[in-house]
């Protein structure tokens, strides 16, 4: 199951983590003249030249639940030049890193949340500067309150980096949440959270407790306090915007799936 759960990241990674190296590989030709979308019995497909994508490791049929999802898909295959970038096709990505992975990695999507969640970046502060710590406090406890409040639990942060054991019964309202999601929702809530560094952040995206820019926001803290400090490093910089494409596009599709 681990093996899975690490290739679904794999996929997900492919486009940022490991975008130098994928720089230097000679892209594939685009071989499709016409992008379009079309319904099939378990929702909608996306067309090349009238023929159904499949995806690149085992060739399975992806099909998705919504129209909006597949129009966006169709959009990045139509936004191809000459040749095609899987750099630029964030979409395409999440969703074929969830088909390849299957149903049974729905378990360990779940459990890879709540261990993010258990050990929150939101929950472990600075000790100082002050500046920083008052950040902390403004940005991060006004999260952990609406997140108290909806789900009915609480929270210990600590100062400092030793592990901190949350409430039982916190961990398990959090995992009760996820228990009725989807492969879709996981595999998208999942790439949130890696690139965020926190699962709580990810589940008040998706009970619509913050909005994408504050979880962005939420999730830098430290970041840009030392981007104030001593100013930004280029290649950081390019990192942190291609994650954030990718954040955009997981962010899209939990949208495009709420009821």
């Amino acid at each position: 199951m681990r093996d899975q759960l690490e290739d679904i990241q794999k996929h997900l990674d492919d486009g940022y983590g490991r975008a130098q190296e994928l720089d230097k590989v000679e892209l594939p030709v685009r071989f499709y003249k016409e992008v379009g979308v079309a319904p099939v019995e378990n929702g909608f497909v996306v067309t090349l030249d009238g023929r159904a994508t499949r995806t690149p490791g085992r060739k399975l049929p992806i099909v998705v639940p919504v129209a909006g999802i597949a129009t966006t898909m169709a959009q990045e295959w139509a936004a191809q030049g000459e040749r095609i970038d899987a750099t630029t096709m964030p979409t395409v990505r999440l969703i074929n890193a969830a088909i390849e992975s299957g149903e049974e990695t729905v378990p360990a999507l779940r459990a890879e949340i709540l261990k993010f969640a258990a050990g929150d970046l939101m929950l472990y502060r600075a000790e100082s500067p002050m500046e920083l710590v008052a950040e902390q406090e403004a940005v991060w406890d006004t999260a952990l309150v609406a997140l108290a409040r909806h789900f009915g639990i609480r929270f210990q942060p600590t100062i400092g980096i030793v592990h901190q054991e949350q409430p039982a019964i916190t961990l398990a309202r959090l995992g009760e949440s996820l228990e009725n999601e989807n492969l879709l929702v996981l595999t998208a809530l999942v790439s949130i959270t890696g690139l965020t560094g926190s699962g709580l952040l990810a589940l008040g995206l998706w009970h619509k407790l913050f909005t994408p820019d504050h979880v962005w926001i939420a999730a830098h803290v430290d970041e840009d306090f030392q981007i104030g400090q001593w100013g930004e490093d280029e290649e950081a910089a390019y990192r942190r915007a291609r994650r954030r494409i990718e954040f955009d596009a997981a962010a899209r599709v939990l949208d495009q799936l709420r009821p």
